[in-house]
């Protein structure tokens, strides 16, 4: 059962939110301030798996708790929900660069609110699953100095992500990029889903099974997404091309706020800000280039 932490000054919002969410399997902590869910985030028994945050409260706002939040080691990987009715450009960009990379407009159906925390929750668990995964590896990769992978489906990239990732000084978030990258080239390259589609199968709820349903047809049995390795003297070079037709990659390597209310749309920009040293694609935009830096000397961790 996941445990999410509701904050707002409001107690009718507070409500609606509990009555929305009350046929869903979720474990609700709900708090009326910024300094209060600063406590409950803090407490030795504190677990949550998602925080559903008010922008505008008195005190410790939406974006201070959120900072605080991002600038914590224990708190920075859970996923936040801001809902705001603060929506113009400056703001939303204000809350994406503190960290909120979900956001519900205020008012909110619940529908909407229930899509956008299946969608967090999922890319939650995934990074878990990425995490976890990268303990199996540590010695594989010992002898690589060059490969070439290909996969077709979602959970062969995700696990192709775990492996190669243990090449980086950071395998956690080279993980969660690289994931990212191959996970795009099967759906949105070979597959043909793009933003919008994507953003409907979510909402339904049927995203991963339309994939497959996609994958089983015979044009599209033959298509693979490579991932080529290599290394120079300084850094790991990863060359990613999909068997799709390409797409305007530029639109999705920032956080737009046009997007920030969708439940899809950051993957890339959030890769590019945390994973790699440099990420470049290449027209027309079926082959993306990224690299980062060879693990240092003497690391303990070293698996080279």
């Amino acid at each position: 059962m996941a445990r999410i932490l509701v904050v707002d000054d409001e107690p009718f919002n507070l409500d609606i939110v509990a009555e929305y969410l009350d046929e869903m399997d979720f474990d609700l902590e709900m708090v009326e301030s910024g300094e209060a869910a600063w406590a409950a985030l803090t407490r030795p028994d504190s677990a949550f798996d998602l925080v559903l945050l008010d922008r505008m409260m008195p005190g410790m706002d939406g974006i201070m708790l959120l900072k605080q939040m991002k600038a914590d080691p224990r708190l920075q990987s859970i996923p936040v929900i801001m809902q705001t009715a603060a929506t113009s450009p400056e703001q939303v960009r204000e809350g994406l660069a503190a960290g909120a990379f979900y956001y519900l407009t205020k008012p909110f159906e619940g529908e909407a609110l229930q899509t956008i925390i299946r969608s967090a929750l999922d890319d939650m668990r995934t990074r878990q699953e990425l995490s976890a995964n990268l303990a199996d590896h540590t010695h594989a990769l010992a002898c690589l100095r060059e490969g070439e992978f290909v996969i077709r489906t979602l959970a062969e990239a995700r696990r192709l992500a775990t492996f190669v990732a243990l090449l980086g000084q950071q395998p956690e978030t080279l993980a969660m990029g690289l994931s990212e990258l191959l996970v795009n080239g099967v759906e949105h390259g070979n597959l043909g889903i793009d933003f919008a589609e994507k953003s409907r199968l979510r909402e339904a709820d049927c995203w991963e099974s339309e994939i497959q349903r996609r994958l089983a047809l015979p044009e599209y049995r033959d298509k693979a997404v490579r991932l080529r390795v290599h290394r120079d003297a300084t850094r790991w070079i990863f060359e990613i091309r999909d068997d799709g037709p390409g797409f305007d990659w530029r639109r999705f390597l920032d956080f737009d706020p046009e997007r920030a209310f969708a439940p899809n749309g950051r993957g890339i920009a959030l890769s590019r800000q945390l994973s790699f040293s440099s990420l470049t694609y290449i027209p027309p935009g079926n082959t993306v280039v990224v690299t980062v830096p060879l693990r240092e000397a003497g690391d303990a961790e070293d698996v080279l």
